[in-house]
């Protein structure tokens, strides 16, 4: 077993029973030998899992061209308008993105700040070296609370705030509880971690608090095990061991950031279902998987702080979550209906005369070096990387809610 081993075993010993929100927490942001906190776990080919910002920079150029239309429509003199990231990964992709504002949008971008939002030091330091040219204009914060907390009076005027704050491939990394289904008893039951010999076993939670289930489930807030609506037409018909997670953690922070939100838009890209497709033939064992060297697995529980560990975010979830604190849902898209609607509005205005007309940006997917349409090759590539639904296109899902 390796260090971090050690301090989950040791921690289970005590609980005897570990969530397995609480294994996926340790085994992921423990400060210092969590697996996001290994600067060789980085995304990429060199890395355990390729993203959307790992193709190649078109991909925060394409959401800044959608970013800068946004902000214009929201800029305010007296306060200005701010792009908030959560989870920066290596900063690569707010690289990007203030890179081509800088460039194309010379007279919006002084108005502009960036914030990201990172509890950790260590990726901080990380993110400070790949944004070294844009310091003056990013700020960094552990979390919402620090904003409110830590920011002038003077400076924010307000708890609430004008702009857009984002996330990509954030969600799927929230600490998630596993449920699984007894059909015999009619009623879920929580799958926590315990120590069995030199390993890590799947175990019963003791006492867990059943998910509220049915149409009216919700109404009284999220229990610890979160929500699960489901008619009973569904569970009727469940196999025994079924197995689901739900994040009341990812629903809270959304609920959080909505909060926060007083003119803009939340946006989230990520792995995900609705809450009727999270229910299929094909998974009965749930999303949960880990990521080693590009290879997808199902021993979870092996080699804590060396693997990725992700679940499919539940958008429904997050959709009514931020219903519930007052936003408008805009949009639910996969990635490529999402960039492909940027390219169209392109083709209608000059001012985003960055990129291509998308009418002709077929031809361009088929052309040998994409120059007909001032596509170079990389960008063609990167582009049928992040829309094509072999790739990334229809995997990813991308949610707009607005204020």
């Amino acid at each position: 077993m390796n260090l971090l081993s050690e301090i989950i075993r040791s921690e289970a010993a005590r609980r005897g029973v570990l969530t397995f929100a609480r294994f996926m927490e340790l085994a992921l942001y423990h400060p210092e030998l969590g697996y996001y906190e290994t600067p060789n776990h980085s995304p990429g080919r060199r890395g355990d899992f390729y993203t959307s910002v790992s193709t190649g920079e078109l991909f925060g150029q394409l959401l800044a061209c959608q970013f800068a239309g946004w902000l214009e429509e929201i800029r305010s003199a007296e306060c200005g308008v701010r792009i908030i990231e959560a989870g920066a990964h290596d900063g690569k992709l707010a690289a990007d993105i203030l890179n081509w504002l800088q460039i194309h949008r010379p007279k919006l971008f002084p108005e502009i700040e960036y914030w990201i939002l990172e509890p950790s030091p260590r990726r901080r330091e990380w993110q400070r070296g790949t944004l070294k040219d844009f310091l003056p204009r990013v700020r960094w914060f552990a979390d919402f609370h620090s904003i409110t907390t830590s920011t002038p009076h003077s400076a924010l005027r307000t708890t609430r705030l004008n702009g857009i704050i984002f996330s990509n491939e954030l969600l799927d990394a929230f600490p998630v509880h596993r449920f699984g289904w007894d059909a015999k008893d009619k009623t879920w039951f929580e799958w926590g971690v315990a120590v069995g010999g030199e390993k890590f076993i799947w175990a019963h939670c003791p006492d867990s608090p059943a998910p509220e289930i049915g149409e009216r489930a919700g109404e009284r807030g999220a229990s610890p095990s979160s929500i699960l609506d489901l008619p009973s037409s569904l569970l009727a018909v469940l196999p025994d061991g079924y197995t689901i997670e739900t994040s009341p953690a990812a629903q809270n922070w959304w609920r959080e950031a909505a909060g926060v939100l007083a003119r803009g838009k939340l946006l989230a890209i990520d792995y995900g279902f609705t809450a009727g497709e999270m229910f299929s033939p094909v998974r009965t064992r749930g999303t949960l998987r880990a990521y080693f060297q590009h290879h997808a697995s199902d021993d979870i529980l092996a080699n804590p702080g060396e693997q990725d560990l992700t679940a499919h975010v539940n958008f429904s979830a997050i959709q009514k979550a931020g219903e519930g604190a007052g936003l408008k849902t805009e949009s639910f898209l996969t990635q490529s209906q999402f960039l492909t609607r940027i390219l169209e509005k392109a083709a209608k205005d000059e001012s985003f005369g960055e990129f291509v007309a998308s009418k002709r940006l077929a031809a361009s997917q088929h052309s040998e070096d994409g120059s007909e349409d001032g596509w170079s090759a990389k960008q063609t590539r990167q582009f049928q990387t992040l829309t094509h639904p072999d790739h990334l296109g229809r995997a990813f899902r991308v949610l707009v809610q607005s204020r």
